[in-house]
């Protein structure tokens, strides 16, 4: 009796550290929340015009949000909206079509949305985030190369302290012509390939 009394209660003891060991897990171990901060967020494309050269545009307006787990690398959950209408490329005309029915008709499509669940670590800091770009209604795979630049504390804080910030670069691009966006593609006089630049600060959350 004694001998099956001591086992029994060495099994008991060892659960009982089990369960104190998962309740005390470090919460860092987990996906953190992180939003971009719009301040600091560039989404910006080039576009081929006639040969000659490229036009650099930007959205003024984007915003998105997705979870990162720096221990694992992870990520997940991320989604990238863009207002199709802050179309910028310095030039009032050009804009003014960009935003019209030939090209990104922000009347009936006013955001461009990137989603992904996951990424592929590619090197100690670099990813493919897979996932799909929804354009003028019609959704298409889009990959990114992305660089994890840093993730520290900002120096610059605030009432409520100084923010944990995330800092990423990431580049890719798509063909406008499968979102149906056809306008002088045929001829040649704008560019069906669109590179995209992507610079963003986020904060956690």
């Amino acid at each position: 009796m004694r001998a099956r009394t001591f086992t029994t209660a060495v099994l008991w003891a060892a659960l009982a550290g089990s369960a104190q060991l998962l309740m005390s897990a470090p919460a860092q171990a987990q996906a953190a929340r992180y939003e971009l901060d719009p301040e600091h967020t560039t989404v910006a494309f080039l576009v081929d015009h006639i040969g000659y050269a490229k036009v650099l545009g930007l959205f003024r307006s984007a915003r998105g949000s997705y979870r990162f787990d720096e221990a694992t690398a992870t990520l997940s959950e991320l989604r990238i909206e863009v207002e199709t209408a802050s179309v910028f490329s310095n030039q009032a005309k050009r804009d003014n079509h960009l935003k019209g029915p030939d090209f990104l008709n922000s009347g009936e499509f006013p955001k461009m949305v990137f989603t992904a669940t996951t990424a592929k670590r590619t090197g100690d800091k670099t990813f493919d985030i897979s996932g799909q770009l929804e354009l003028l209604g019609k959704t298409q795979p889009l990959t990114l190369q992305a660089t994890w630049n840093k993730s520290a504390e900002s120096p610059l804080g605030g009432p409520l302290g100084k923010p944990y910030v995330m800092g990423v670069s990431a580049r890719g691009s798509f063909k406008r012509s499968a979102h149906g966006m056809t306008y002088a593609v045929a001829n040649g006089w704008v560019g069906d390939e669109i590179p995209l630049i992507i610079e963003f600060e986020a904060v956690r959350k």
